[in-house]
């Protein structure tokens, strides 16, 4: 493996892999249009970090998910629908004092105008993480720590918190960053670009769009995040419908790895990140090649792309490892609609 190597678990570990953050319960629009239009909701669970957690559990990995929810019917779903993906969620706190947090949003792309997100998460029991009241014992088990920069934004414990977990300590886990800057999160957005910066660099392994390092940070193109970012072992820049950049640190200069996106026919455009993490993260604990592991997460991330919600089933892993293993030609064929990850389903090419 390039860049810095995952730290090998003993047999006594119970995860693979342990994702932090807050999830909330999540209503979903019955049809498009604006919040004052949609006659009904279904109810859905998400966060970031737990969708990870799912998905890793869905494709034969074993995760945990660390958070704290309240002590009422909507926490009470959150972690036994959680739990129901096969996610180890023994560490989840109950807090008495703080609900759960919920959340409304439109059927429409999160990067477009007219989606709408109506948050009621203040207060919420996840936000009052902290270093004091979280089981170190339960975050450092695996080999690998999941984190977001969702949470540094829900309030100062949390991002005590996250500083802390990402300081360099003897037998630290490999620290994953999801850097998923939600501008409507941060009061201000200086605080933003300098949290979100800081907390990157003191990790292993970092995720980041194009598009929301240009936001946060002003800095355009991958080559140029690399240069705002050069202390993670592996750097993964998300470049949309071009693919997307791995950089590995492999010594004096980094391997550079660019892996094309697949054609997805688009059925809702909400939990792709999380998915291409999972998928990016399971192909990372096989220790796979770097592109393996980018095509990984597009096939991840085209099975959320193809369902309503923010989760699904993944392909059958001997399915997707055979498409990640097509040559360049037969990939840049391939067209992903809904269904395609049943094992009697055929995959078109074009």
């Amino acid at each position: 493996m390039s860049g810095t190597p995952v730290r090998t678990a003993d047999a006594t570990t119970a995860a693979e892999v342990v994702c932090l953050g807050e999830s909330m319960v999540t209503f979903l629009p019955s049809q498009p249009g604006r919040l004052a239009d949609v006659p009904s909701f279904g109810r859905g669970i998400g966060g970031a970090e737990s969708n990870v957690a799912c998905a890793l559990a869905a494709a034969g990995h074993r995760a945990a998910w660390v958070s704290r929810v309240g002590a009422d019917g909507f926490g009470d779903h959150l972690v036994e629908a959680v739990a129901g993906y096969g996610v180890d969620t023994s560490a989840v706190q109950r807090d008495p004092a703080r609900p759960t947090g919920i959340y409304f949003r439109t059927a429409t792309d999160r990067a477009t105008d007219v989606h709408e997100v109506a948050y009621y998460r203040a207060g919420s029991a996840a936000s009052a993480m902290s270093p004091d009241n979280v089981p170190y014992e339960a975050l450092f088990a695996g080999r690998v720590l999941h984190l977001s920069g969702i949470t540094a934004a829900l309030s100062a414990d949390c991002l005590a918190l996250l500083h802390d977990l990402t300081a360099p300590r003897p037998g630290r886990p490999l620290i994953s960053f999801d850097v998923n800057h939600r501008p409507g999160l941060w009061r201000d957005a200086d605080a933003a670009r300098e949290v979100l910066l800081d907390l990157a660099r003191r990790s292993d392994l970092v995720f980041v769009g194009e598009d929301e390092a240009e936001e946060v940070w002003g800095v355009k193109g991958a080559e140029a995040i690399r240069a705002a970012l050069p202390e993670p072992g592996v750097l993964v820049v998300k470049r949309g419908p071009d693919g997307a950049t791995v950089f590995s640190d492999a010594g004096e200069a980094d391997d550079v790895t660019t892996v094309p996106a697949l054609r997805v026919d688009v059925v809702a455009p909400v939990g792709a990140g999380d998915a291409f993490a999972a998928g990016f993260l399971s192909a990372t604990l096989r220790d796979l090649p770097v592109r393996d592991r980018v095509r990984h997460g597009h096939l991840m991330a085209a099975a959320v792309l193809t369902v309503p919600g923010d989760l699904t089933d993944p392909p059958a892993r001997a399915h997707a490892d055979a498409l990640a293993a097509l040559d360049d030609d037969a990939w840049g064929r391939l067209r992903l609609g809904p269904g395609w990850t049943g094992d009697d389903q055929e995959v078109r090419t074009t």
